[in-house]
């Protein structure tokens, strides 16, 4: 078991999401940046899809009261393990009062905690992760316990693996979505030759954009979306689904983000910018 002694700021279990329920509204959640939970899991020797904590801006505090393995990935934090420092993408031994603490946020915006066998929360159709309607959470609280299994025949082939960093990177490659055929020559001009700030408004939904486009008067039924969908509102406004994101929309559909970049942009913060490359 791992007890949460703080909970921080947004911090909640998340696989790699929940398939086939899209058709009853039912969004895919699971880890907004899907490529750090890979290399942990990986790490690990874990199935890719079992289940982690993800970490958000501000980290947790945590008691294992069970033995079992480590891996942090993700974004850069300041983290100890019994007040030593530790690091990203490194097996760390956990023994049964261990104490896990997170500290300040250095480079990214969410983190990541995978144990040997994955976290063993509830599972909601076929998914573990974290999304209110369904599991009747959307993070940990403080003093909640979350169930995991340690497999006590683990020897780590690797301790440790060098990985090539995208925290930084603020290019996001995207493909042409169905509505792409409707912008202008100006708004193409715009969307490919700008820096796009992150607003205040991002969270596991959505993210929007400060820069705006010529605005439009395009009116289209409600059609398909998916994580990483690229909406323009009438205001010119960009919206990009992430994660939670509703599983049908209203908007033009203007582009289409690639699994890479919506992990990019899920590091983001507020303030900092973005740029699209049509692939």
């Amino acid at each position: 078991m791992l007890k949460v002694l703080k909970s921080g700021f947004y911090t909640s279990v998340q696989d790699l999401g929940r398939f086939h329920y899209r058709n009853k509204g039912v969004p895919v959640s699971g880890a907004m940046d899907d490529l750090s939970v890979f290399k942990a899991n990986t790490l690990l020797e874990n199935d890719v899809a079992d289940a982690v904590l993800e970490i958000t801006m501000t980290g947790p505090t945590l008691l294992f009261e069970e033995e079992t393995y480590i891996v942090m990935a993700g974004a850069e934090m300041s983290v100890t393990l019994n007040n030593q420092p530790v690091k990203n993408y490194k097996i760390y031994q956990i023994n049964v009062g261990d104490i896990l603490s997170y500290g300040n946020l250095e480079s990214g915006f969410r983190g990541y905690l995978a144990v040997k066998g994955g976290f063993k929360s509830k599972a909601m159709y076929g998914s573990r992760s974290f999304y209110k309607p369904l599991t009747f959470a959307n993070r940990l609280m403080d003093g909640d316990v979350v169930p995991f299994e340690y497999n006590k025949v683990f020897r780590p082939k690797i301790s440790e693996i060098k990985v090539d960093s995208f925290l930084n990177d603020t290019l996001l490659e995207v493909d042409k979505a169905p509505e792409f055929f409707m912008l202008t020559e100006q708004q193409l001009e715009v969307l490919f030759n700008t820096e796009f700030t992150v607003a205040k408004e991002n969270n596991r939904m959505a993210y929007q954009l400060d820069e705006k486009l010529d605005g439009h008067a395009v009116s289209m039924l409600t059609s398909a979306t998916l994580p990483g969908t690229v909406q323009l509102t009438p205001a010119g406004k960009l919206i990009i689904l992430m994660k939670d994101g509703q599983t049908t929309g209203g908007y033009p559909r203007i582009l289409q983000l690639s699994d890479k970049a919506v992990a990019i942009l899920a590091q983001k913060r507020a303030g900092t910018v973005v740029t699209f490359n049509l692939g």
